[in-house]
This record gives structure tokens, sequence and C-alpha cells, in this order.
């Protein structure tokens, strides 16, 4: 069965200062958008490199999870690193991934070009740096999801299908 990871990375959710709202938002959306059988993981870890350097790690090559994806610590702030410890764990990244979804959040607020998400491959798993914000979430996701099945395929993970009346992903003939 597909093995999904969701991660939020925030110092103040990981403290329970506040409810993470992000890491919902995530498998809310996974659960509306994939239509084929997948288990779900969600996980809150603080900013900072090694925690979640060791956090996909671990997804990746222990739990042998095919999706990871983490929202929150993609800003400019001085804590926000997520995507320096995703650098340090893949071994391919794929920028397309965060041009994407830095484009389709302009449409909508001009402080998207701040944003830093990306993504990457490590072994056969795929990890994509969303953003924290819930409504920006479903954003990025409807613009890049219908590329991950393909994408899931071409490394050698779990298969997936979508509901193409949420998501309309594209597998080459």
């Amino acid at each position: 069965m597909m093995r999904v990871a969701i991660v939020t990375v925030s110092d103040r959710a990981s403290r329970g200062d506040y409810q993470d709202l992000s890491g919902p938002a995530v498998e809310n959306w996974l659960r509306a958008a994939i239509s084929s059988p997948f288990e779900c993981v969600r996980l809150t870890v603080p900013d900072g490199v090694e925690i979640v350097k060791d956090t996909l790690a671990t997804l990746c090559d222990r739990d042998n999870a095919d999706l990871v994806l983490t929202t929150g610590g993609t800003g400019p702030s001085p804590r926000d690193l997520t995507p320096e410890a995703m650098h340090s764990v893949i071994t391919k990244e794929l920028p397309g991934f965060g041009e994407l979804m830095r484009q389709a959040s302009l449409a909508h607020v001009p402080t998207a070009i701040l944003s830093r998400q990306t993504a990457g491959v490590r072994g056969r798993t795929l990890i994509i740096n969303l953003p924290g914000k819930p409504s920006a979430i479903d954003m990025c996701l409807d613009a890049v999801f219908p590329a991950v099945p393909y994408c899931l395929d071409l490394i050698g993970a779990g298969r997936i299908e979508t509901d193409p009346t949420v998501c309309r992903s594209f597998r080459p003939a």
C-alpha cells in the first residue's frame, strides 16, 4: 500500500503553542485527490536542519514512505530551514516543483517570491516542501500534484491514482 508522510515543521506547533492547521490541510487535500488506497502518517517537528533532516531520512530509509510532504519552514526567516534539511538528504533535486508552486502563488500574493519550496528524491521517495499556510497548500498542491503520480512511477515508488474531478494526473501514453 502507498505510504504517505506529512511533516509539519514548526517550533510553535511542536511545542503545542497553537494547533497545527497545515498538516491536516495537506491530509484533507490528499484524501480528496487520491482515489487509490494509501496509508498516511502525520508528524510535527520543530524548525531546524538536524531534526528535519533526521525525520526525513527515517521516513525514507526506515519507514519506506513513498511520498513525504513537508509543510512550513520555507520562508526567509532565520529558523526556516526545511529546504536546507531536505537538500542534505536528497540525491536529486526537482526544482520545477518549487518554480510552479511560486508561479501559482504569485497569481494571488506578491510575497510568493519569498518562498523557497522545492522537491527532491531520496531512493524511492519523493519529498515535496510545501508552504505552511493552508490556503497556500491547496494552491500549491493543485499546481504540482498532476505530475506526482508519474514521478512516483519513475522512481519506483508506490502507484497512486487520482480522482480526476479533483486532480487530473498526467502519465504519458
